[in-house]
């Protein structure tokens, strides 16, 4: 990636890419050209040979979410353009065939809890923590609570947004907004091994599964079996699932392009 950003940065270790939110005097908030740049960045690893991508950031809080600067004296028109700018970027995430797996140090609130939420995977220390804080001021964390919602259920949803209460890195891996908590001190290592394991195999095979996975899940079950059967049956026909098939078959291991 040759693009150079003001408010992230972009690093490369073998076949992964991390993608570091780098505001920490500003609490790593997603204001609207944070935004943009975050949007710009995965869009470009989207088209790149990545096979994961790591979300990161520096500082004492991995994001405090959306910048009330931005929406200070906001008009209508404004503050729409403003959530329709994070909305594209928490589906970007969704949408790159690459694994993206966040990585959280410590507290993420509103629409950083909202971009955690929106990654495929999230590993948080034990000592982060995830908020809505919206239920207890005058702005309710309406979109990021499309995100979270879809991660935890309607109650713990709610629960969340209407007390704005912190939920602990332990509560929230037991409520399925991340994978697990980890030690602090544990924490690279625990990304890094989740990673190797799910960039393993056939990239092709993979970015078709995340891609339909994230079609299905919101479908009713009937259109949901048969949307996943018309693309599990072209996967078939891959060159990669029919490697995968005869090294099955003649016991040894695959080779993918």
């Amino acid at each position: 990636m040759g693009t150079e950003y003001s408010h992230i940065r972009i690093d490369h270790k073998d076949t992964v890419t991390t993608v570091t939110l780098d505001r920490p005097e500003k609490r790593n908030a997603l204001a609207r050209d944070v935004l943009l740049e975050l949007t710009d960045a995965f869009e470009e690893i989207g088209r790149g040979d990545a096979l994961g991508v790591i979300l990161a950031a520096t500082g004492p809080v991995f994001s405090a979410g959306h910048n009330f600067g931005d929406m200070r004296d906001a008009s209508f028109a404004q503050a729409r353009e403003l959530f329709e700018i994070c909305a594209r970027l928490m589906t970007t995430v969704q949408a790159i065939p690459q694994p993206v797996i966040a990585r959280v140090h410590t507290l993420a609130t509103a629409a950083g809890c909202q971009l955690v939420a929106s990654c495929d995977l999230a590993i948080a220390a034990d000592t982060a923590g995830f908020a809505l804080p919206g239920g207890k001021g005058g702005l309710f964390c309406h979109t990021p609570l499309v995100a979270v919602a879809r991660n935890i259920g309607r109650k713990r949803a709610l629960e969340m947004a209407l007390s704005g209460d912190v939920v602990d890195a332990v509560t929230a891996a037991d409520w399925g907004l991340i994978n697990r908590a980890v030690p602090a001190e544990d924490l690279d290592d625990a990304v890094d091994d989740l990673m190797a394991r799910v960039t393993r195999g056939s990239a092709l095979s993979k970015g078709m599964g995340k891609r339909t996975f994230y079609t299905q899940i919101d479908l009713p079950q009937p259109l949901a079996y048969q949307y996943a059967t018309e693309v599990m049956a072209a996967g078939v026909t891959t060159e990669d699932a029919q490697e995968g098939i005869r090294a099955f078959l003649e016991k040894r291991h695959p080779t993918f392009r």
